[in-house]
């Protein structure tokens, strides 16, 4: 482990101080190729050699948010201001030791919320138990990063151990095709305008031991996000970056502080401030909708919604509702912002909108 995490050192600060242009690119994608070879081998020695033991979270509700921060943070008493749990709180380190639920209910929605332990500096190498919070935050659909007013340098602290952990946030995978072959080397196609060169990609393949692959690119994508690829064991998660106990600065120190880290929301959970502002956020940032069922020949239920994400279909429903809606479903009739007029005849491949009431038949 130790000779892991010296050549580790050595190459970060190669790729630190080496200036990027066109005559560099070959060399830093090739240092950072290596980079992520080594830190892969230094988790699978750490996993062969470790503790098995982690948090163990059962998903419930339509949708899972993850509190992350360092200890003392406010993680507990935020928890505690937007769902029904009453989590421990105190003013020193550790208060949460366990993996703490809460359910947020909005707009119909029931959202779970986990409050984790506070991360530290070497969180993603295993040090305050990071490994175990950092898996329970790639089964999350949503991550709130909290950021104290006073101490916003976590925040680029936090960031370094969700991307060493194999978390992109706030990403999608980019669209790039990779297919192994027999022989022929590495063949690269792309749709978009190429940002590396093609030698530089073949020698980051072969430092992956790839000789041969078909490579189809149609993002634009960096020597980073081409490595991520390569690996395809990357988890994408979405993320909202708080500033907390915003009471502790005075606003016009606040506004640069948010600016500089990039935040989304300040809040202040001990005078309730921003509370509803940051369940709206939540909401949108997980891209619900709701819809409204209506059975033939008789009035919607506009009481109970259901709660799907944005761009669903009416097959998406169908298979959400029950495993043989599918098979048996003959068309569906819609009113609302998604039809032309109320009660369109439509095919299960329609994309919902929000406040769509949906009617379902079935042979």
């Amino acid at each position: 482990m130790a000779d892991y995490s010296e050549k580790i050192t050595e190459l970060e600060n190669l790729i630190k101080n080496s200036k990027y242009n066109k005559r560099t690119q070959h060399a830093i994608g090739l240092y950072k190729a290596q980079l992520a070879r080594l830190k892969e081998k230094q988790v699978s020695r750490g996993k062969s050699s470790g503790p098995k033991e982690g948090y163990s979270v059962r998903k419930t509700g339509d949708a899972t948010v993850l509190i992350l921060g360092f200890p003392s943070v406010g993680k507990s008493t935020l928890l505690n201001k937007i769902t029904n749990q009453e989590s421990e709180v105190g003013s020193y380190e550790f208060t949460t030791l366990s993996v703490i639920p809460g359910l947020l209910k909005y707009k119909h929605s029931k959202i779970q919320i986990l409050d984790v332990p506070g991360i530290v500096k070497g969180a993603a190498t295993g040090r305050g138990r990071g490994k175990e919070i950092l898996s329970v935050l790639r089964n999350a659909d949503l991550v709130l990063i909290l950021v104290e007013a006073l101490h916003t340098k976590q925040h680029n602290v936090i960031l370094k151990e969700v991307y060493d952990a194999n978390i992109r946030l706030n990403q999608q995978r980019p669209d790039v095709r990779i297919k192994k072959t027999a022989r022929n080397g590495i063949k690269i196609a792309s749709t978009v305008k190429l940002e590396l060169s093609k030698e530089t990609m073949k020698t980051v393949f072969k430092e992956f031991k790839i000789s041969n692959a078909d490579v189809i690119i149609r993002d634009k994508i960096n020597i980073d996000k081409l490595i991520d690829c390569i690996e395809d064991n990357k988890k994408y998660v979405k993320a909202i970056t708080i500033i907390s106990k915003a009471d502790s600065v005075t606003e016009k120190k606040l506004k640069p502080l948010m600016k500089r880290i990039k935040a989304d929301i300040a809040i202040s959970a001990t005078e309730n401030k921003g509370m509803e502002e940051l369940k709206e956020l939540i909401f949108k940032k997980l891209n619900f909708i709701r819809i409204y069922l209506k059975e033939p020949g008789k009035e919607a239920d506009i009481k109970e919604p259901l709660i799907i994400t944005k761009d669903s279909t009416v097959r998406d429903i169908c298979e959400k509702l029950h495993k043989d809606f599918v098979r048996l479903f003959k068309f569906c009739r819609i009113t609302g912002p998604s039809a032309k007029f109320p009660g369109q005849k439509l095919s299960s491949k329609h994309k919902l909108k929000d406040e769509d009431i949906l009617e379902l038949h079935f042979d």
